[in-house]
């Protein structure tokens, strides 16, 4: 098992991609013109992560005034995704990435202990995109509580 490290920093171009979601097809370059908040997690119905995304569903209107979708990341399947969505009533799209082609676009993947085992998963980390598609802010490693208005002050702060 490597750690895949990825440069991606603020003022660099966002990859591109094209992905499956819970509202049908994403296109990176369909994005333009909007902020864009992609926040990578490592997997549907556990604690940090359910309250990551009501987090974010809390805060949509705030991300809306301001022009600004989310879309949610992990490896989990369109069918775990779905029922994610549908048990938290999330107003935004969840992106299932089972091969990990997003994420390691965005360089998320890393070696982690878990109950004393080494295993490969997702480092939660989240990524502003602005209007012409470049990366306006990184965050990485990050800590659930008070993140969600971390980034909306960002997206507001664009």
């Amino acid at each position: 098992m490597s750690s895949q490290t990825s440069s991606l920093t603020a003022g660099q171009p966002a990859p591109v991609f094209e992905a499956q979601s819970t509202a049908g097809s994403v296109q990176m370059s369909d994005l333009q013109g909007q902020a864009v908040v992609i926040y990578f997690y490592p997997r549907d119905n556990t604690p940090g992560c359910t309250i990551e995304a009501q987090g974010f569903k809390e805060h949509w209107p705030a991300f809306q005034e301001q022009n600004c979708l989310i879309y949610g990341v992990s490896r989990d399947s369109m069918t775990a995704h779905t029922k994610f969505s549908n048990k938290l009533e999330l107003p935004f799209a969840l992106i299932s990435d089972p091969d990990e082609t997003v994420c390691n676009l965005f360089g998320v993947m890393r070696d982690k202990m878990m109950y004393g085992k080494q295993v490969r998963g997702i480092e939660r980390s989240t990524f502003l995109i602005d209007a012409q598609g470049n990366v306006a802010k990184v965050w990485r490693g990050v800590k659930v509580p008070g993140h969600v208005e971390e980034v909306l002050q960002a997206v507001r702060d664009l």
